[in-house]
């Protein structure tokens, strides 16, 4: 369910991350950080407001932290569907790369 949601907030940039202008971890501390400055209003805010933490210093660096187990659990597959989103738009811009150097 949440990482659904967050799937949808990576299609909704999906242009600039297959051009590589920016990461799933770089939009993820901006998805994170909206959801957590929001009043909760389904059940995705609610989870995130109870289980994660969210600092982030004057240069934009950030930090998510697990209020409880489940709560690091919850980190930790957040950042690793990240990785394999960009694992897969990689392949996807390789894909594109290849296609355009055949056509030539």
């Amino acid at each position: 369910m949440i990482l659904a949601e967050y799937a949808k907030y990576l299609q909704e940039h999906n242009e600039e991350l297959l051009q590589n202008k920016l990461t799933p971890i770089e939009l993820l501390g901006p998805w994170l950080r909206a959801i957590i400055n929001k009043n909760p209003k389904n059940n995705v805010d609610k989870i995130i407001h109870k289980e994660l933490m969210y600092a982030e210093n004057e240069n934009g660096d950030y930090i998510i932290v697990g209020k409880s187990e489940s709560g690091r659990k919850l980190a930790t597959a957040l950042i690793n569907f990240a990785q394999s989103y960009k694992n897969y738009n990689h392949a996807k811009w390789m894909e594109m790369l290849e296609k355009n150097y055949h056509q030539k």
